[in-house]
This record gives structure tokens, C-alpha cells and sequence, in this order.
């Protein structure tokens, strides 16, 4: 059986010779492909899968009729499937800037994530079956929908990983946008979903300016701001109050860096799930 690499990556990533290069990256071709592509745009999707492994498994299948470029592992690693030059099938009926058909025009990067999950019991599981504890998902309100519903977390190591290959790929390739399935066939995807800070890396990668960042809120009566992401680091300024405004600077998983709306000198970590949305 064939077997991407599990190892979590280290070491920076390069192009060559439109194939992906670094420590942690494997190759297995997919026959699920075709024509040549001149990529205009990144687009992110989740798998909706049990594993990345089960992902390639599938992807790789003819019968599958779909395809994407890139697998990103939840522990980083990745899997390319196929050139960065050669069309794959991962968008679908899509549209965006004017264009139709975003597999003529994208890199496709899937990333090993259930997407939204049920509650049962005091578990949350995914279409598949596969049951997730409350440390694994974020209840949020995807900006297409109205009502909020569980969703998976995505790792640290996705995340950062996810950066820095949008960060080689636009720059390689001379991108124009960084965009989510949702946003190219938003009247049938949700991916890469709202536990994704799309935002966040889209504007690290093309730059925003201060009018686009995002704001929150802070939801708990106290909420501390610490020096690091994690209750091991020390507060940098007095606890934030209830209904503090704060601009968002990087998001993970279960941490955010922030900056305050009245007082740009104070920036530090806050818990995500103490943050609504302004």
C-alpha cells in the first residue's frame, strides 16, 4: 500500500521543476488530471475525509474523478499528486474574477480535515462516523450560512504549513488571489469552512490594508492577553473586559494574535472561543 510521508516537516519549502521540494513532502501521481495549467489563483479546500492517507487513497482512484494538487496532513506533511503545471479536478462548477471553471486557472491544495460535525452525546461526529472530543472542534457560524454548527479544528502544523505554501506558491508562480472552495461555488461548498483563518493567511501572503482587518470582540467578563499562545505565558497587559475591540494579526487554531482598537501599543494572544466577530 502506498504510504505519503508522516514525518512532520522542518525544514522550508522550494519548487522545482513545478514539483514541491522540503523535508516531509512525497509524490504519488494521480491519474485524475489533464492539460496544461498556467495557475492564476490558490485555492484551499478541506477533505471532508477520515485521514490524509485515506485521501490519496481516494484521490488517486480513477473512480474518484476528482483530484488537487496538494494533501496537507494534519501533522503538516504533505503529498503532491501532481504538477503545479497540470490541471486537476478539485474545483468543480466554480466562478471567480470573471473566470469559470477555476480548474483551468488554480493550484488545489486539500487539507485532512472532517468539516462540520453533529453533536452526539458529549462527542461531535463526522458524516463518515468518526467521533471527535470537545478539545477537536469549534462551534462557528460559516459567513454563507445562518445558523452556527461544530466544525474540526485544524493542527498547528496545518496552519503554519498552510502559510508557507501559499507564501512559495504566489510567489512562484506570480499569483493573483488566495481563495477558499466557499468563495468560488459558494451555492454549494463550505470548505475550507470557518475553523480556517483564510483571512488571516490570504492577508499575510497579498497584504491588506488596515480598513480590511478583521475585528473582534471579547465575550468573556475577563479575558487575559498573554505574551505567547498558551496559559504558560505571562500577561502582557491587564485582563481585556467584556465587549474590548481588538484587530485580529494571526489566527491558529485555538489561539489569536490581536492588537487593541484603543491602544495599538498592546498586542498579544487571546483565546479564540472568547472572540466574536464585530
Amino acid at each position: 500500500r502506498r504510504r505519503a510521508a508522516a514525518t512532520a516537516p522542518r525544514a522550508s519549502l522550494s519548487i522545482e521543476k513545478d514539483r514541491l521540494v522540503g523535508t516531509g513532502v512525497s509524490f504519488i501521481e494521480t491519474p485524475n488530471k489533464g492539460g496544461e495549467l498556467s495557475p492564476r489563483y490558490l485555492v484551499f479546500h478541506y477533505t471532508a475525509g477520515r485521514s490524509a492517507q485515506s485521501s490519496i487513497d481516494w484521490l488517486t482512484n480513477p473512480a474518484a474523478k476528482a483530484s488537487a494538487h496538494l494533501i496537507l496532513a494534519r501533522d503538516g506533511s504533505i503529498c503532491q499528486l501532481a504538477p503545479f503545471n497540470v490541471k486537476t479536478w478539485h474545483a468543480g462548477i466554480s466562478n471567480w474574477d470573471g473566470l469559470s471553471g477555476l480548474n483551468s486557472y488554480s493550484i488545489g491544495i486539500e487539507m485532512d480535515n472532517a468539516g462540520p460535525l453533529k453533536k452526539v452525546g458529549e462527542k461531535y461526529q463526522a458524516w463518515f462516523g468518526a467521533l471527535y472530543t470537545e478539545g477537536q472542534v469549534i462551534y462557528a457560524k460559516h459567513r454563507l450560512d445562518e445558523e452556527s454548527r461544530w466544525w474540526q479544528v485544524y493542527t498547528e502544523a496545518q496552519i503554519q504549513r498552510a502559510l508557507e505554501l501559499a507564501q512559495l506558491l504566489v510567489r512562484h508562480y506570480d499569483l493573483k488571489d488566495v481563495v477558499g472552495h466557499e468563495d468560488i461555488a459558494p451555492d454549494r461548498k463550505r470548505d475550507p469552512g470557518p475553523a480556517f483563518p483564510l483571512e488571516s493567511v490570504r492577508a499575510s501572503v497579498l497584504g491588506r490594508s488596515e480598513e480590511e482587518q478583521e475585528r473582534y470582540v471579547v465575550t468573556a467578563s475577563s479575558l487575559n492577553i498573554r505574551s505567547g499562545p498558551g496559559v504558560e505565558s505571562l500577561a502582557v497587559a491587564e485582563p481585556l473586559k467584556q465587549g474590548t475591540a481588538v484587530v485580529l494579526l494571526e489566527k491558529r487554531d485555538r489561539w489569536s494574535k490581536v492588537e487593541l482598537v484603543k491602544n495599538g501599543d498592546i498586542e498579544g494572544w487571546v483565546r479564540n472561543k472568547f472572540l466574536e466577530k464585530s
